[in-house]
This record gives structure tokens, sequence and C-alpha cells, in this order.
């Protein structure tokens, strides 16, 4: 089994998105290594960790996958292949196969090293949202399972030394008044989901994000979602005041 952190380097860069090219740096598994807790983060450093979540790769296997009880009797759904045979959509990663990006996990705060290592020891990949988890809260995270949630992604993002929930974000954000006040780093914020603004569209008809989620997998993605959609489901422009230019 193999499990790795990608590095990323240049000719990496120049394959992705033209979006993720304004805002990435080149970043080394030892630049993720040390970046831990801070009181501060540059904004281009959010986006920096974003993007390397979103780069992850790794191979599950077999014993990654889990549909039932943990140990402790934390009900567990891995976001793989599988997924749709327990009554839910999205999932994506197949035993055997490498797989990119870091998958939902709820209550989830791992780095990409806390995950591989996880990984390594056969814990399971990722556990989706469910209405009973939202119902238990943290209750209903499991130790046996490894990933990373919204608010937690976030959260790693901004350097945190603690996960965060979306309840206890705006405790320390600012709320923004336009939506084009929005700048790398910034978040949108709803009463159940956090995704991290990354760029404005061409058109301003749409934003560019990161986020850990359902859409279209379980997984840390990059995405553009149109400005409508958002405004409709209650998403409101915030920004975290430790973030610096």
């Amino acid at each position: 089994m193999r499990s790795l952190v990608v590095v990323l380097t240049r000719p990496l860069l120049l394959a992705l998105p033209a979006f993720l090219l304004c805002h990435c740096s080149t970043v080394t598994r030892d630049d993720i290594a040390m970046a831990g807790p801070a009181k501060t983060v540059r904004r281009q450093d959010a986006i920096a960790i974003a993007y390397t979540y979103s780069r992850l790769e790794w191979t599950p296997d077999q014993r990654h996958v889990q549909h039932g009880r943990d140990e402790n009797g934390v009900l567990v759904h891995t976001p793989d292949a599988s997924l749709s045979r327990h009554g839910f959509s999205n999932g994506w990663w197949k035993a055997g196969t490498v797989s990119r990006g870091m998958p939902y996990q709820w209550g989830g705060f791992d780095t990409p090293h806390e995950f591989v290592a996880s990984i390594g020891r056969g814990e399971y990949a990722g556990d989706i949202s469910t209405a009973e988890k939202r119902r238990l809260g943290d209750a209903a995270t499991s130790k046996q399972a490894c990933g990373i949630d919204c608010s937690g992604f976030v959260s790693r993002c901004w350097r945190l030394s603690r996960p965060c929930s979306t309840r206890e974000l705006p405790a320390i954000c600012d709320k923004l008044d336009q939506w084009a006040d929005l700048k790398p780093g910034d978040i949108l914020l709803n009463d159940r989901h956090v995704v991290l603004f990354a760029k404005h569209s061409s058109s301003r008809h749409s934003v560019l994000v990161y986020e850990a989620g359902p859409f279209p997998v379980w997984r840390v993605n990059a995405a553009e979602i149109p400005v409508a959609h958002l405004k409709q489901r209650g998403y409101q422009p915030w920004r975290y005041r430790g973030i610096r230019d």
C-alpha cells in the first residue's frame, strides 16, 4: 500500500486551472509540516494550504472502507465507491486506486501528514455527514476515521490551534458588507457549511472556492459556484480577524 503527500512543483502547477495559478506558490511537504498554529496567516499561505489538501495523493485499500459502527459504536460511512449501496451519494475513492484530495470526515481536523499516517495505521478513510451526525454533533465523530470537515478545513487553512465549528467562526471574523470586498482566504458561511474564497470569476457571476464537502464528491475540492446559488442558500461573506495581506 502506497501513501504519499504530493510535492507541488512548477510543472504540476502549470497543468492546473488558471484561477489556481493566481494564488498558489510552490509547496513542499516540509512547508506543510512546519505550518502549525499561528496567531495570523497570510492570504497566500491560506490558499496554498487549501491547494495542498486538494492535491493530496494516497492509495486506499479495503481496510479503509467502513459502513457500520466503529468500536465505540459510532456509525461510519466512508465516501468510497460503494457508498451508494448504503443509501448515500457522492462516494468516490476505490481500493487499490490512487486517489487525490483529502476525504471529508465529520469532525475531522487532520493535516496532510496526519492523514497519511492514519491511513498507514489502517484507519477508515473519511466519514460523511448525515442527519444523525448533525443531530449528535461532536459525539458522532469517529476516532477510528481520518480526514477533515468543512470548518476543520478552514481552521487549518487559517492555522488555528483547534477546529472552529461553523457556529463558532463568526466570533473570530467580521462580516463583510459586500461580496465584492472578498479577498483570497476569506470565507462564505451559512448555518451548515463554509467554503474558502479564492477568487471572483471574470464575469463576477460566480466565485472560485475551496471546500471540504459533498459536491461533487466527499473530499476537499476546488470549485466554481454561482453567486446566486450561494445567496439563495444563505451564504454570507466573512473575514478572519487574523488574516493579513
